[in-house]
């Protein structure tokens, strides 16, 4: 099954080219349960065969992953606080709540929004507490196309390199997803102590 779904995919994007790329990625950016693992390896399979231009698969990937973006933030930002700020009562949500996460996106939404692209099951949603906090929307542009293009260049480079072979690509992708998140470990335990440092040698 997953192996027509891949075969499915590696025709789609042959036939699409890059703008199919951008498409599939923006479903997995967004609400849609589309993984990216099924995308981007296969686009840099395609360009190891010479049937495309890995830096244009990459931008693709990468313009397809911030548009999904863009999109959840868009709706967060639009519908997001007006429904909780009627309905956030039933669910525990109180406008204190909200405030606090305003605050806290202002402080902190570029690391929150970086780390989270490079984190699976949040990469899709952290643009919906962005939005809801209205975070500055060029900052959450740049760092979620940061996030979003370390990802995509994963992706890509792997299937470039090792092809096809969809066990040994979950192989590589299982090691590299752990290392990944060590790296995330590490970046916001030193952005903690940042943090920490700056705020003890501040003159109050």
């Amino acid at each position: 099954m997953l192996h027509d779904i891949i075969n499915w995919i590696v025709q789609t994007v042959g036939q699409w080219g890059y703008s199919g790329i951008v498409i599939l990625m923006f479903l997995e950016s967004s609400f849609f349960p589309f993984p990216s693992e099924v995308v981007m390896p296969p686009a840099g399979y395609l360009a190891a065969r010479g049937e495309m231009s890995l830096g244009l698969v990459i931008f693709a990937g990468i313009g397809g992953s911030l548009l999904g973006a863009l999109f959840n933030y868009w709706l967060a930002s639009r519908w997001g606080r007006p429904l909780f700020e009627k309905y956030g009562r039933y669910v525990l949500v109180s406008e204190k709540n909200l405030d606090k996460a305003d605050y806290f996106f202002s402080r902190h939404g570029h690391i929150s929004t970086f780390v989270g692209r490079l984190l699976p099951g949040i990469r899709q949603y952290i643009s919906l507490p962005a939005g809801l906090a209205r975070m500055n929307l060029s900052i959450f542009a740049i760092f979620t196309a940061l996030g979003a293009g370390i990802w995509v260049l994963i992706l890509a480079m792997v299937g470039y390199w090792i092809g096809n072979n969809q066990e040994l690509i979950s192989r590589y992708l299982h090691q590299i997803m752990l290392g990944v998140l060590a790296i995330c470990l590490v970046v916001v335990s030193v952005y903690i102590f940042w943090c920490n440092t700056g705020k003890s040698g501040r003159v109050e």
